[in-house]
């Protein structure tokens, strides 16, 4: 199936045949951030009774314990860092977006890895036209999908880059990264702020996926996105972005 889009006058086509998931599942041996337990999945027990076929119930059922911040790809809105706490399915209401894939090396700057302007202001511009950045930190492979980042001080996003891509028009922006905050920065989060114009003009609406994976046969170029997440009330939730290659 064919679709044709139009956005801000220019003409594309989307194959929704060829989806390109770029989540991470949630599973036991997945991800791990933020020093939190363990995800757990494990079957209700009730009495007797145990929610697992294998011990003799007609079902399996159940219970997953886990934080969309440290376990899984995760959409967040303004309210994660906002006393309101306003809710991620409130503040998103549409679900496609003309968006670019870019594939970035970090800068090494003392003993940090950071994305800097200067790195993304070379592939992206206000005139690609574009709603949502997707950002693939190189080198990438597979074990981005399994690793345990607590107190492994990974790359994140420069407070400049935030201010311009907010510039730019981005109003969502994916990352393969825990957090486009530095891990351990004293609960500054100058990215997420400058990105959310928190808090004197918060940019309801807007939001950050983190802890994506894009595969490398993916290559960067224009997509169309379809963000979809789990209808949670709540700052974050479990998100299942969606690429479709525009033509």
């Amino acid at each position: 199936m064919q679709v044709n889009i139009i956005h801000n006058k220019q003409k594309y086509v989307a194959n929704l045949t060829k989806p390109l998931d770029i989540s991470i599942p949630i599973q036991p041996d997945g991800l791990n951030a933020w020093g939190a337990d363990k995800l757990q999945i494990r079957p209700v027990v009730s009495g007797k009774w145990i929610g697992d076929v294998k011990m003799g119930s007609s079902v399996n059922f159940n219970n997953i314990f886990f934080n969309p911040h440290a376990h899984t790809t995760h959409t967040e809105c303004v309210g994660h860092i906002s006393s309101k706490k306003e809710s991620l399915n409130k503040e998103l209401l549409t679900f496609f977006f003309i968006s670019q894939l870019i594939s970035i090396i970090p800068q090494k700057v003392n003993n940090d890895l950071i994305l800097t302007k200067n790195l993304i202001k070379k592939m992206i511009s206000k005139e690609d036209n574009i709603e949502a950045l997707i950002v693939r930190t190189m080198p990438n492979s597979k074990r981005k999908m399994h690793k345990n980042y607590s107190n492994t001080n990974p790359p994140y996003l420069s407070e400049d880059a935030a201010k311009y891509l907010v510039s730019i028009g981005v109003r969502h922006l994916l990352i393969d990264l825990p957090s486009i905050d530095k891990e351990e920065d004293g609960g500054a989060l100058i990215a997420h702020k400058s990105f959310w114009q928190f808090p004197e003009n918060k940019r309801h609406g807007c939001t950050i996926t983190e802890f994506i994976y894009v595969p490398n046969k993916i290559k960067d170029g224009k997509y169309l996105l379809n963000l979809q997440f789990v209808p949670f009330n709540n700052d974050a939730a479990p998100s299942r972005p969606v690429l479709f290659k525009l033509e």
